[in-house]
């Protein structure tokens, strides 16, 4: 974990860093982040580099050390280039559809279950049966996506429910009705 706390992260042009105190602000094309980080982690700024060192190598402080700085980089990506999640329904009449900006899933029950987009993401359906979501901020991204997989993960026997495009599902075998 250490070891990506070492790592240099690299300011693209056209994003802006701000720091005060624990408080850090990146700016960019794409829009705005902040976010606190911890007290005992310091960040240098010098030109277009950030590194971040520890007070120790204490256990915690390699954990905080390399969390800090992956998520600074992730803060830094999200602005410049953004983030997305790509999801597939499989499953006979399982569809997706965008109204306004709620996601409306059809997918077995028998009601349509509808998903707001939190702010700072969008949700595309390209087809009914993908959706895209898209957003700078990779952690409320990545828990949007969960929430719309968890409506109906898929199942072992069949396959069938909203799964990750490339996301690999364990078949298997059912009865052999001997």
């Amino acid at each position: 974990m250490s070891r990506i706390g070492n790592k240099l992260v690299v300011i693209p042009a056209g994003v802006e860093v701000t720091q005060n105190g624990n408080d850090i602000t990146v700016k960019g094309p794409k829009g705005e982040l902040t976010r606190t980080f911890s007290s005992d982690i310091t960040m240098n700024i010098e030109g277009n580099e950030v590194t971040f060192t520890r007070p120790n190598d204490s256990k915690d402080m390699k954990t905080i050390h390399g969390t800090t700085r992956a998520n600074f980089n992730n803060m830094i990506v999200g602005v410049s280039e953004g983030f997305q999640k790509t999801l597939e329904l499989i499953g006979v009449g399982y569809r997706a559809q965008l109204q306004g900006s709620k996601l409306v899933l059809n997918v077995g029950y028998s009601h349509p279950v509808e998903i707001e987009a939190p702010a700072g993401t969008t949700i595309e359906v390209p087809s009914n049966t993908s959706v895209i979501v898209k957003g700078i901020d990779k952690e409320v991204l990545g828990e949007l996506a969960a929430n719309i997989r968890g409506v109906r993960p898929p199942e072992p026997y069949k396959g069938k429910g909203i799964r990750y495009v490339g996301e690999f599902v364990r078949r298997k075998e059912g009865k052999t009705g001997k």
